[in-house]
């Protein structure tokens, strides 16, 4: 079963700034409406295929790392176009395996209706193999974040966990990152928006960091 919101999938995939289309879906942990989860951050992740390597990799990595996802209000969500008995075959295989226990849901999507609507599965596609995509949807139910890796490459769940983080700096200080921000570094500043705020921040107004004292 799965419900898409709106059913005509012609339109183009959601960009960063549009609001996540919402679903109702079967998830190894029950039926899922993602509407549900609003006033929460979710990391939405496709996988090529269950049974593959790199995506055992990396769920059995993502696991280990969900309770921090947690504590910063974040649900994660896996998603593939295998079926419902496919994923539980899956997750019991890396259960008894590795001794790893997958404690967030993966959606079903035979129909590929979710997958193609949130761009993670060329409409006029024949192969049923979603990229491996990450979206990263705020608590009002919009995308800020969109990843496309290949099949090939794994994601970095350290690189997931900054991203959410930069996110949420962001969002509560009003403030911009900068390459490579982690947690605890200094901030860029908004952008200067008049002369007189130009000539008053002086010559590097056009990147001040929060480290520097106010004029």
């Amino acid at each position: 079963m799965t419900d898409l919101t709106f059913q005509d999938t012609s339109f183009p995939p959601p960009r960063i700034g549009d609001e996540a289309p919402d679903f109702r879906a079967r998830t190894t942990q029950g039926d899922f409406t993602l509407s549900e989860l609003r006033g929460r951050w979710v990391m939405l992740f496709a996988h090529p295929a269950d049974f593959t390597p790199v995506c055992t990799s990396e769920f059995i990595a993502l696991a280990r790392s969900e309770e921090e996802f947690r504590e910063m209000n974040c649900v994660l969500l896996g998603l593939s176009v295998d079926s419902l008995p496919a994923h539980l075959a899956w997750v019991e295989a890396i259960r008894s395996r590795f001794g790893i226990r997958i404690p967030f849901p993966i959606i079903e999507d035979p129909s590929m209706i979710v997958s193609r609507a949130y761009g993670m599965l060329d409409h006029a596609a024949q192969d049923s193999a979603t990229v491996r995509a990450v979206l990263v949807i705020d608590p009002s139910g919009f995308i800020r974040a969109s990843l496309n890796y290949p099949a090939s490459v794994g994601r970095s769940v350290s690189e997931l966990l900054r991203l959410l983080a930069a996110l949420q700096e962001v969002d509560r200080n009003n403030v911009l990152t900068p390459e490579g921000w982690s947690p605890g570094n200094d901030t860029i500043k908004p952008p200067v928006q008049t002369q007189d705020d130009v000539a008053e921040a002086g010559p590097a107004w056009f990147l001040r960091t929060t480290s520097e004292r106010s004029s």
